[in-house]
């Protein structure tokens, strides 16, 4: 019987590898973007478990906030002129808004690995798009994406 013996080295290689194979999507918030006024750009997102989404504070007076996520799934809440990167290791459906400007549409939706929880992710966007004054349809075409 053989014994494979891997160095401490060779261990760290193969770790730092598995991260390298993540990729980190990038969310301008914008005051005007291809999809209209007040917007996340891109505003759908298909990531993979593992993955980083930054939000970059390309415009001044936004945030970037989760609403709706997978169960287990940790929700993060973005500070107004400021980036945020966050890891999303859960799969399913995240959707998230800009706060001063909910009223406005400004939201996004992420969708990691398999949309397990779309159903309810559709149920919770009807309800926060009821909320909106424009664009009450942004987060139903981003959520037709979700394949």
């Amino acid at each position: 019987m053989k014994k494979l013996l891997f160095p401490a080295a060779a261990i760290a290689a193969l770790a730092v590898g598995g991260q390298a194979l993540a990729a980190d999507h990038q969310v301008k918030m914008l005051n005007m973007g291809a999809d209209g006024i007040m917007v996340f750009e891109p505003g759908f997102v298909k990531a993979a478990p593992g993955d980083t989404v930054t939000f970059v504070a390309a415009d001044a007076s936004h945030d970037a906030t989760a609403v709706f996520g997978p169960e287990g799934a940790e929700l993060w809440a973005g500070a107004i002129n400021e980036g945020l990167t966050v890891t999303l290791d859960k799969e399913g459906v995240y959707i998230y808004k800009c706060t001063p400007h909910l009223a406005l549409g400004m939201v996004g939706v992420i969708q990691v690995g398999e949309a397990h929880n779309l159903e309810a992710a559709k149920k919770a966007a009807a309800d926060l798009s009821a909320t909106m004054a424009t664009n009450k349809d942004r987060l139903g075409k981003y959520l037709e994406q979700v394949n």
